[in-house]
């Protein structure tokens, strides 16, 4: 994500008018990329896995979404004339040795929310998905060497507490919930230390998934659990548009983060889990017990302190800003803007 975001005009403060304008488009790609990914998203894995409907096996929709995503994928970079930087990527050693690991880890992180759907866990990956800012606060202490604010790390205690509450009710673990987001925050990091961009590295991680899934629909069709064009014409056609329904919020995802401030495209994320619980609770039909919604209480908790957190970090850098630029002399003025 480009890190020369344009702040958000203060109240009282009249706005730029093409600043305003990719303001609401940057506003309208995000809330569409959280929404796919909380309704549109589960909605789909679990019409194609649901006993009473699809009844598809998790490995063959991550196979199909593969299989089909990658072509869109090949023609976004043509029409984008990326070829050049993709070929570079996947023929320079510092972009294999972190592309190569980052692909285990999103077919993990993939695999594992179809999962979830599948087993009518859908809160368990929302919760993970609420975890997920926190989760990459605790990866770059660990391995970055940042420092954690002390609401952060009570951020951190209210999750563990959230996850432990769970696991209490349900009387096991839910790894789901841990699983999703060490996965993505854990893959995070790794892309952050690659120099490409994120339609080439996802192009070159399905290039990478390409075989696997190919010998997964393979063995699936031949141990008679294969879904696509064995079973009901709209089941393969679903499954046609995994790639669609894969891409769609990715481009809506990067757009987003052209045109919106990296603090509120981290505020928007939350619209996608939260979308996701209201799918679990009123189509899936999930069982929530009063324990469960205290586990979620605790997590919303940990949200409210991180954001609280980042908020007064972020004004008190403006600050700072403001500051050493009324203190520079005129020409260092010129030389900060």
């Amino acid at each position: 994500m480009p890190s020369d975001q344009e702040p958000i005009p203060s109240a009282g403060t009249p706005a730029h008018p093409t600043r305003a304008s990719g303001l609401r488009k940057g506003y309208l790609f995000g809330l569409g990329a959280f929404s796919w990914w909380g309704v549109i998203v589960p909605m789909y894995f679990w019409a194609l896995t649901d006993d009473g409907l699809g009844n598809a096996d998790p490995f063959e929709i991550l196979a199909q979404r593969i299989v089909f995503g990658l072509p869109v994928l090949l023609a976004m970079l043509a029409f984008s004339r990326q070829f050049g930087p993709f070929l570079r990527a996947i023929t320079a050693w510092t972009s294999l040795r972190v592309l190569i690991p980052s692909t285990v880890l999103i077919a993990i992180n993939w695999y594992f929310f179809i999962w979830a759907v599948s087993n009518g866990t859908v809160s368990h990956a929302s919760l993970g998905y609420y975890i997920n800012p926190l989760v990459s606060v605790a990866l770059g202490f660990l391995f970055l060497g940042e420092r954690l604010s002390i609401a952060q790390w009570v951020a951190v205690v209210f999750a563990l507490c959230a996850i432990a509450v769970l696991t209490w009710a349900e009387g096991r673990i839910p790894f789901v919930s841990i699983i999703l987001p060490i996965s993505f925050g854990t893959y995070g990091l790794l892309r952050k230390r690659a120099n490409v961009g994120p339609t080439v590295g996802l192009t070159f991680e399905m290039m990478l998934l390409l075989p696997v899934s190919a010998a997964l629909l393979v063995w699936l069709e031949h141990d008679g659990r294969g879904v696509f064009l064995n079973g009901p014409g709209w089941v393969s056609a679903l499954m046609v548009l995994g790639g669609i329904v894969t891409i769609v919020p990715m481009i809506c995802f990067t757009a987003a983060a052209r045109l919106l401030p990296l603090s509120v495209l981290g505020m928007l994320q939350y619209l996608a889990p939260s979308l996701q619980l209201i799918v679990a609770t009123l189509v899936i039909g999930e069982h929530f017990p009063p324990e469960k919604w205290v586990a979620f209480g605790l997590i919303w908790c940990a949200i409210a302190v991180f954001t609280a957190d980042a908020i007064r970090g972020a004004r008190r850098t403006r600050r700072d800003r403001a500051g050493s630029r009324a203190a520079a002399p005129s020409g260092a003025t010129e030389m900060l803007e």
